[in-house]
């Protein structure tokens, strides 16, 4: 009896802080918004070594396993929303119980939409492996508690967050060697439906997990990124124009996507961040943003911009990361992250539609 009425106490308990929380964040993608799965993993794609986390507050400036100097856009979107923790990475052994409630990142460094995505990292977690985690966190969620608190929980406080595409062209579709007889075999066109078709079915079955409210991010202008530059031997001023127009091409279709399922799906709302105007405008703008560089990698070695091998220990380092529009060879910094966080989260549909992230939480 004693038992039974500490259980139900500790339920309204839980349910009286699910009330109380602001906005809870489940972050799904690549390692823009990685906030350390893969350090549980064998895989080359790790963020785990200095310098990378310099400047992350919350860890003292160790690394985490974010592929960045400090916050990445997902945490600093959480704190502008009112959530007390980010959201701690699935695979962490301290994400559960009661710190489910403050959201899960299941983002992974190289993951993609499509399963073959990354393969040159050896390891990843795919979206499709990260919405069967996903599937995992909400049985627990029911657990913790009641079902239909649960069910409400995910509906009406949840955002779920989803930056991914850009590893399918970078590291799938574009890597250099490997992907010279894929890229003979499929168009652009027909990989970018297999990339629409794979999506739509994901966001589908986080929708049939009772997900509702969606923040979706298209794919960033890759080509001007410093890794890509260097490997064309660009000058700063000049992006890969193939990358690019591929990314605009996808990015047209996961318009199209959204506003479909949009229609078609009951009580959801697919918001879409332009992702890709966002960072142009950065790069394109960045002495008036009190930027030194949007060309050069911050962290980085090989080349002019530092920008062929990923930042660890034996990188150069710039003076001023906050000068910096790239952390490394793929990354934005800190700084950068900070600008386009802001407009996600009080845009005008222009930047972010049909509503900001301030807007979508208060739904």
């Amino acid at each position: 009896m004693i038992l039974a009425l500490f259980f139900i106490l500790s339920l309204v308990s839980l349910s009286k802080a699910v009330d109380t929380l602001e906005g809870t964040t489940f972050i799904f993608g690549d390692s823009l918004v990685d906030a350390g799965n893969n350090n549980y993993f064998s895989t080359l794609s790790k963020a785990d070594t200095r310098p990378n986390g310099i400047d992350f507050k919350a860890s003292g400036g160790k690394p985490t396993g974010r592929f960045t100097n400090g916050r990445t856009i997902a945490d600093i979107v959480a704190e502008e929303l009112g959530q007390s923790h980010y959201a701690g990475p699935f695979l962490a052994p301290n994400t559960t119980g009661k710190a489910l409630l403050n959201g899960v990142n299941y983002a992974s460094g190289g993951g993609g939409i499509m399963n073959e995505t990354g393969k040159i990292f050896v390891n990843r977690l795919s979206m499709d492996i990260q919405i069967d985690y996903f599937n995992i966190t909400r049985k627990q969620l029911n657990e913790l508690l009641d079902s239909s608190t649960a069910r409400e929980f995910i509906m009406r406080k949840s955002i779920f967050s989803i930056t991914v595409g850009a590893n399918d062209f970078l590291n799938n579709y574009f890597v250099p060697v490997v992907s010279i007889g894929q890229r003979v075999s499929e168009n652009p066109d027909v990989f970018i439906n297999h990339l629409i078709t794979t999506l739509k079915g994901q966001l589908i079955r986080l929708y049939n997990l009772d997900a509702r409210k969606f923040l979706i991010a298209n794919v960033g202008p890759i080509g001007c990124i410093p890794y890509q530059k260097s490997l064309n031997k660009l000058r700063e001023d000049q992006c890969v124009e193939l990358p690019n127009k591929v990314a605009v091409q996808y990015n047209a279709r996961l318009k199209d996507l959204l506003t479909e399922l949009n229609e078609n799906l009951p009580e959801a709302t697919f918001v879409l961040a332009n992702v890709y105007d966002l960072v142009s405008e950065v790069i394109t703008n960045y002495k008036k943003l009190g930027f030194k560089s949007a060309s050069k990698a911050c962290c980085g070695n090989g080349g002019k911009l530092q920008g062929i091998l990923p930042c660890g220990p034996t990188s150069s380092m710039c003076a001023d990361r906050t000068k910096y529009v790239f952390w490394d060879n793929y990354h934005p910094s800190e700084a950068a992250n900070l600008i386009i966080a802001k407009q996600l989260i009080d845009g005008n549909t222009r930047v972010i539609s049909p509503m900001n992230l301030r807007q979508l939480r208060d739904l």
